[in-house]
């Protein structure tokens, strides 16, 4: 018996060891990049979720890049990845969304923001959803726009001011959420019976938690909230339908209006799922952004000298200094841009953008076999010394003679290629309008 169970227990040994050895060497028909697959099914998450608390590109992925250069793997709760710094492939991915490669969100993730964000779609029905979606915020209805995000932009500086200390991240977050939510749905916090933004904050703070779905977790406490705005949003739309002839001139119009065609593919359920995403993504992303160009500003005297100089400069041209921002000064803010770029380069919103290989795809001397997942990194290459001098450095003036409005190689605030996000001219908007009050109406 003694020799049965010790048989066994070296077949179980030898049984592990081996699985163990094939999951950190996978073989595949080509040259897979160097790597580690870290430990069967957990990988190397533990390492990959690890804070940072500076600007700096995250250790995970700096420490790799020095031991096995720009392109390399590893395993992330179960997902095989290659991992990209590199810009030749970074901007191969983007561009061949939907070819060789499809957008792919972690499943925990996918089920906060929902399945129909423009970004994970591809083909045809990317294309119908972008249009729809840019009807309302794309660059030609900017200039409608305009004079509506000034007007709660002011409004809502006016009360910070009556106040001795306000939070800034939350103060511009209910700001941005306040704009997006009347632009979108025409939802009035002052009117409606349903406080939308309370069940936000719920999902920020479980959006990046361990995806435990269990009661009192932040995670459950996410997908709760997800669940009542979801709710919340059919409420209105069911509202809006009863009323046919009330007109708001919102997304919610363009919805309804789809929803009457007979040969529409959109459901109740995916414009939903759509506008909720939509929701979500613009108000967390915008508010961090401005929140970090204040922080800039404040640790820079030099820029924010420049910055109100350029602004001051907008009034004393105006045949009445009390008049609103036209589209004209606001496409003069020269300086307004570079200050914006160099803040979300350095900022860095998006750390990662995944996509998954639909077929074997060979870059270089490497191959990236189908199904498994790319990361493009944007901050590694934002802060490459190659791509931008002392990239730790906060410097507009880098910017000075280069495109201010579009993503190249070496820039990805905003993704690039078919992963190019539709918000981007609104939220870069957003940002050069807070700021313009900001600096000449307070100090």
């Amino acid at each position: 018996m003694l020799a049965v169970g010790l048989c066994i227990a070296t077949l179980l040994v030898v049984s592990i060891t081996h699985w163990v050895y094939r999951w950190r060497n996978p073989k595949y028909s080509g040259n897979l990049p160097p790597g580690s697959m870290g430990w069967p099914l957990v990988g190397e998450a533990l390492q990959f979720t690890n804070p940072n608390q500076t600007f700096d590109t995250p250790p995970f992925i700096k420490n790799r890049i020095k031991r096995y250069g720009s392109i390399f793997r590893t395993s992330l709760l179960g997902s095989r990845v290659i991992v990209c710094t590199d810009l030749e492939l970074s901007y191969m991915v983007l561009q061949q969304q939907g070819q060789s490669f499809k957008s792919w969100y972690p499943p925990n993730i996918k089920k906060v923001i929902g399945n129909q964000l423009v970004a994970s779609m591809h083909g045809s029905f990317r294309k119908y959803l972008k249009n729809m979606i840019l009807t309302v915020i794309g660059p030609q209805s900017l200039k409608k726009t305009l004079s509506g995000v000034e007007s709660v932009i002011t409004r809502n500086m006016e009360v910070w001011a009556s106040h001795k200390t306000v939070n800034l991240k939350i103060a511009v977050a209910d700001m941005i959420f306040e704009f997006i939510g009347r632009k979108l749905i025409g939802y009035d916090p002052e009117k409606s019976s349903e406080n939308l933004r309370e069940n936000f904050d719920a999902l920020v703070q479980g959006f990046h938690s361990f995806p435990l779905k269990i009661p009192g977790t932040a995670y459950y406490k996410c997908l709760q909230g997800r669940k009542k705005v979801l709710t919340t949003l059919k409420n209105m739309l069911k509202a809006r339908n009863a009323q046919p002839n009330k007109v708001q001139h919102d997304f919610f119009d363009y919805v309804l209006e789809e929803l009457k065609q007979k040969d529409t593919i959109l459901t109740e359920e995916m414009s939903l799922d759509f506008i909720f995403g939509l929701l979500f993504v613009n108000f967390e992303s915008t508010s961090q952004a401005i929140t970090m160009a204040i922080k800039f500003l404040t640790d820079n005297p030099r820029a924010l000298k420049e910055l109100t100089e350029e602004h001051e400069k907008i009034l004393r041209s105006r045949e009445n200094p009390k008049a609103g921002l036209t589209w004209e000064e606001y496409k003069s803010m020269t300086f307004t841009f570079q200050l914006i770029n160099e803040t979300l380069r350095l900022g860095n919103i998006v750390p990662v953008l995944f996509s998954e290989a639909v077929t074997d795809f060979k870059f270089k001397d490497y191959t990236i076999p189908s199904g498994w997942l790319v990361m493009v990194c944007p901050p590694a290459v934002h802060l490459d010394p190659v791509n931008y001098k002392n990239p730790l450095d906060f410097n507009p003036w880098r910017w000075e003679g280069m495109d201010l409005k579009g993503a190249s190689k070496t820039f990805m605030a905003f993704g690039g290629g078919q992963r190019y996000c539709v918000g981007a001219d609104l939220a870069r908007l957003e940002m050069a309008v807070f700021l313009h009050c900001l600096v000449t109406k307070y100090r």
